[in-house]
């Protein structure tokens, strides 16, 4: 069974930085993807980055591409997300996503 733990979230003040973590168990590392989703709110949850379990290939959404960097650790089987800069308009709650399973989330939140 394919369980997502994310971690990392909290309040920080605009143009900080927040590495958020996914720890997983039960994923089978195949041609899959490991995704970043978040849901700001009142708004539909929105995609933020993936990673392939194989190789290197990453994806980004236009407002992650060169602020926010996703990334794997084969030991641990942990998928981060290293954001930098953060805006006000990040704030969202981050899920941690392979196939059909999700994490419970974790809260981000950017003041001005």
């Amino acid at each position: 069974q394919v369980q997502l733990v994310e971690s990392g979230g909290g309040v920080v003040q605009a143009g900080a930085s927040l590495r958020l973590a996914c720890a997983t168990s039960g994923v089978i590392k195949d041609n899959y993807a490991m995704r970043w989703f978040r849901q700001a709110p009142g708004k539909e949850r929105e995609f933020v980055a993936s990673i392939w379990w194989r190789g290197s290939s990453t994806t980004y959404r236009d407002f992650a591409k060169g602020r926010f960097t996703i990334s794997r650790d084969d030991a641990t089987d942990t998928i981060y997300l290293q954001m930098d800069n953060l805006k006000p308009e990040d704030t969202a709650v981050y899920y941690c996503n392979t196939r059909d399973s999700w994490g419970p989330g974790t809260q981000v939140t950017v003041s001005s």
